[in-house]
Order: structure tokens, then C-alpha cells, then sequence
């Protein structure tokens, strides 16, 4: 249950709430330990013992990453398990790469790739930071990933195409 201060009159907690300079709707913490409104619908973290083994995600949205670079897979269908600064940065790469292929009048086909390896530690508990090497027909690239379970699940917070 959240409340708010008894020297705040009722009619005036719409306008506090609207007014935050955020944007974000606040409550204060009741007495009791009720939760600030922010901190209950922030994404909760989750401890590695509730999230799956990360390698077959690491591979798979590896895959994904280099289908989305060619053309052949949207960048929304992997929104899910990226988080916003490596959606951001892979929706302008891969516009970059849309435009490049474009100007040479090059077709998006699907990309020959193979995963070679898939190596990860684990620095904290619900955190993952890895390496994927990912052998195509032209060179061998290496996939730099931090993992966080973040609602029961994996998601990508960093993500560099080396």
C-alpha cells in the first residue's frame, strides 16, 4: 500500500505526482516498508540460480545479432532480451548496414556463420560478462556480451561487435 505525507492535502497529490521533475510517478515509503511506486515496477533483479545455464542465449542472440546486421531479421525481434543502450546502438548499425548495402546494390541474404566458442564467467551473482567467436566466410569476429537476469530471465545490458 503506498502513502503519502499527512501535510500534503488530498486534492493536491495528483499534481505532486504530475509534477515530479522525472516524470515519474512517486510515492513515498509508509512506515510500515511499503514500496516506493518506482522500485515496485523496476525491473527486479534475479539471482543466477532462477535463470537457465547463459551459453545457449549467448549463442543464439549472438545468431541473431549477425541475421539482424545482414538484413535478414528485424531488430524488434530481439528488443526482448536487449536492453535499451545495446538496442539503441544495434538499430543504428544495422540502419548503417541497410544503407551501405543498398548503395552497392547488394541483396540481404542470410549469413554463413559458426560459432566457435562461447566463454563466460560469472562476476556477480545474476551477472554473466562473455565472449562468443564467430567464424564467417570472410573473417573471424568476436561477440563481447554482459548477461544480467533482470525478471527471471537473461538480458543483454552491453553488447560489442568486435
Amino acid at each position: 500500500m503506498f502513502y503519502f505525507p499527512d501535510d500534503i492535502p488530498p486534492c493536491q497529490i495528483g499534481k505532486l505526482m504530475a509534477t515530479t521533475p522525472t516524470g515519474h510517478a512517486r510515492a513515498y515509503r509508509a512506515s510500515d516498508g511499503a514500496l516506493e511506486l518506482s522500485e515496485f515496477f523496476a525491473p527486479q533483479r534475479t539471482p543466477s540460480t532462477a535463470l537457465p545455464d547463459p551459453e545457449p542465449f549467448l549463442r543464439n542472440l549472438t545468431r541473431g545479432v549477425f541475421e539482424v546486421l545482414a538484413g535478414v531479421r528485424d531488430v524488434d525481434q530481439l528488443a526482448r532480451w536487449l536492453t535499451e543502450d545495446p538496442y539503441r546502438r544495434l538499430v543504428t548499425r544495422s540502419n548503417l548496414a541497410a544503407r551501405a548495402r543498398s548503395a552497392r546494390g547488394v541483396p540481404a541474404k542470410r549469413p554463413i556463420h559458426a560459432v566457435l566458442s562461447a566463454r563466460h564467467s560469472s562476476p556477480a551473482d545474476g551477472v554473466v560478462e562473455a565472449v562468443v567467436i564467430v567464424q564467417g566466410p570472410a573473417r573471424t569476429r568476436a561477440v563481447a556480451m554482459r548477461l544480467e537476469g533482470m525478471d527471471g530471465r537473461w538480458r543483454a545490458t552491453s553488447l560489442a561487435i568486435l
